[in-house]
């Protein structure tokens, strides 16, 4: 059942903002940021530039990721007040991979409407030109920072046959892609955009090792923010999906038993050969 609405509540509008061009803001989203009581801004100093070029004025209100648990609070006491707010992020749409999440959620449980004003997102337009399969994909958000995880992340991810979406800091990037190829191979296909909508706006593409290589011959590589996007893992035969189930199942083994042991349990586990499984574990280890 909906949930109830008080008749003199304000409505909270989720508005999209670009992510590099000012031309791709919606008609629909500047009549919104003009007549609403309050702008709630993910950093309110990027927020003003962006009012000032389109020649708006309105009060703002600093909600982001450090502060939202609390201030979100304090939006749904002026929503419920009357008051109309918009939320926005730096660039994009709010709540992909920005704050916002706390405050929709709670407005909503709170009986509050929350209308959404469609329009850039850099997922979607990274993936509409990238030439990957984009029927069925997945976004993975960014990669953790610290290598291990990174790569036990990857790992996770390494039979997804979704095409995989992912951002990623400039100064990071080229250490992501070196990740991608270990975990992933060198041929798997891969795509990255960089400065989307802007004068640079860049595609990387090829085969993960060529993307290393693009990399490394461009000065300019660590400058903008990245849209990673990788091919999913290809339709594998049972023969092979048994086969790296084993070497998955030897392979967490092998953390914990000498090779001997984990080729007893192989076989006992799968029913195949402990000869053969003895000598994989050997390539394994």
């Amino acid at each position: 059942m909906p949930a109830s609405r008080s008749p003199d509540a304000g409505t909270l509008y989720i508005v999209a903002t670009p992510i590099g061009n000012l031309g791709d803001i919606s008609q629909r989203a500047i009549e919104v940021l003009d007549r609403v009581d309050c702008i709630a801004a993910e950093d309110t100093r990027h927020t003003q530039r962006l009012l000032q070029a389109l020649g708006l004025h309105k009060p703002l209100l600093a909600l982001h990721e450090h502060n939202e648990r609390h201030k979100h609070e304090q939006v749904l006491e002026r929503l419920a007040g009357g008051e109309s707010i918009a939320l926005v992020s730096d660039a994009g749409t709010p709540l992909i991979s920005d704050p916002g999440f706390i405050l929709v959620r709670a407005a909503r449980e709170a009986g509050l409407p929350v209308v959404p004003m469609p329009g850039p997102c850099a997922i979607v337009t990274a993936l509409s030109a990238a030439g990957l399969p984009t029927d069925r994909f997945t976004f993975e958000g960014f990669l953790p920072t610290k290598r291990k995880a990174r790569h036990d992340a990857l790992m996770a991810l390494r039979s997804e046959p979704r095409t995989m979406v992912f951002y990623e800091a400039p100064h990071r990037i080229r250490e992501t892609v070196d990740t991608l190829v270990e975990v992933m191979g060198g041929e798997r296909p891969l795509v990255l955009a960089r400065e989307l909508t802007k004068a640079f706006e860049t595609y990387y593409s090829g085969s993960a090792g060529q993307v290393v290589e693009q990399l490394a011959q461009d000065d300019y590589a660590e400058k903008g923010e990245y849209v990673v996007m990788l091919a999913g893992a290809p339709e594998q035969s049972d023969s092979e999906a048994r086969a790296v189930d084993t070497d998955r199942l030897l392979a967490t083994l092998l953390k914990e038993v000498p090779v001997k042991v984990a080729a007893r349990l192989a076989a006992e586990i799968t029913g195949e050969a402990r000869n053969a499984l003895y000598q994989r574990a050997l390539e394994l280890k």
